[in-house]
C-alpha cells in the first residue's frame, strides 16, 4: 500500500516549526563559536586571569594542588569562566534575536536598546563581587578557627568559590534591566513591585546567603544591600517605562 501523503495544511504547519528549529540551530552554533573564540582568548591570558582571581585572597595564602591534573583543570576552568564573561553580551543578543520574530517592531527596538545595559549591569556586578564582596568573604573563610586547624586550600576549591560568586553576582545585577523589560511588556507594574519591598528585602538576604560562601552576617549584608538598592532602582525604571507604555498604548492601538 502506498504511503499516505500529508495534506497541504499539515505541510504548511510543519514549515514554520522547521524554520524555528533551523533558526535555533544557527543561533546555538553562533553562540558556541563565540564561546570557543572568547575561551581561546581567555586561555591565552589564563595565567594572568588566575593571578587576578587570587589577588583578593589574604596575602600569603598558600594554595595547593593534590591531584596530578588539578593545575591544568583549574587553568581550563578559569579560561572557560573568562570566555563566558566575555561572550555574555553576544549570547544575550543571540537569545533576543531568536525570540524577536514573535515581538512587535516597537518591542524589538526596545529590546535591542537595552542589550548594552544588560552587558553594563553584568560587568558592574562582576566588578562589585571582585572588589567589594570577595575580600571580606575570603578573609573570613581563611581565618576562621585557624588556631585549631591550619587551612590548606586547594586551588580548585578556591577557583570554584571565586568564579561562582563573581558570575552569580553579575547575573543578580541584571535585576533592574529584567524588571524594566517586564514592566515595558506590561507583565509587572511599579505598584506591584512597591508592595513587595519587604518580601524583596528577605529574598535579598536569602540570595546573599546562597551567593556568598560564608556564614558571616557582615559579608552577607555587603551583598544583600546592593540587591535592595537594585530593587529601588528597578521600581524607578519600571515607573518610567510603564508610563511610556500606557501613554503609547492608544497610538499602538
Amino acid at each position: 500500500m502506498a504511503a499516505e501523503t500529508e495534506s497541504p495544511q499539515a505541510v504548511e504547519a510543519k514549515m514554520p516549526m522547521m524554520r524555528h528549529l533551523r533558526e535555533m540551530r544557527d543561533r546555538v552554533a553562533k553562540s558556541v563559536i563565540a564561546m570557543v573564540i572568547t575561551t581561546g582568548l581567555a586561555f591565552a591570558f589564563g595565567e594572568q586571569l588566575l593571578k587576578i582571581l587570587i589577588a583578593p585572597a589574604p596575602p600569603g595564602l598558600p594554595l595547593i594542588a593534590i591531584e596530578l591534573t588539578e593545575n591544568l583543570a583549574v587553568f581550563l576552568k578559569v579560561s572557560l569562566a573568562g570566555g563566558f564573561i566575555l561572550a555574555m553580551p553576544f549570547l544575550v543578543y543571540q537569545l533576543f534575536a531568536f525570540v524577536s520574530p514573535a515581538l512587535t517592531s516597537k518591542e524589538k527596538s526596545y529590546i535591542y536598546r537595552i542589550i548594552p545595559f544588560i552587558a553594563i549591569m553584568f560587568f558592574a556586578g562582576v566588578a562589585f563581587a571582585y572588589f567589594v564582596g570577595l575580600p571580606p568573604a575570603l578573609n573570613f573563610l581563611t581565618t576562621w578557627n585557624t588556631d585549631i586547624a591550619e587551612p590548606q586550600i586547594r586551588i580548585n576549591d578556591y577557583v570554584n568559590v571565586v568564579t561562582r560568586m563573581i558570575i552569580a553576582v553579575g547575573f543578580v545585577f541584571e535585576t533592574p534591566v529584567i524588571i524594566m523589560f517586564l514592566a515595558r511588556m506590561g507583565i509587572v507594574t511599579p505598584q506591584w513591585l512597591a508592595r513587595r519591598r519587604k518580601l524583596w528585602i528577605v529574598l535579598a538576604f536569602v540570595l546573599a546567603a546562597f551567593i556568598t560562601p560564608t556564614i558571616d552576617p557582615i559579608v552577607q549584608t555587603i551583598i544583600a544591600l546592593p540587591l535592595i538598592l537594585l530593587l529601588e532602582l528597578s521600581i524607578i525604571l519600571a515607573r518610567v517605562v510603564y508610563k511610556d507604555r500606557t501613554e503609547s498604548a492608544p497610538e499602538e492601538a
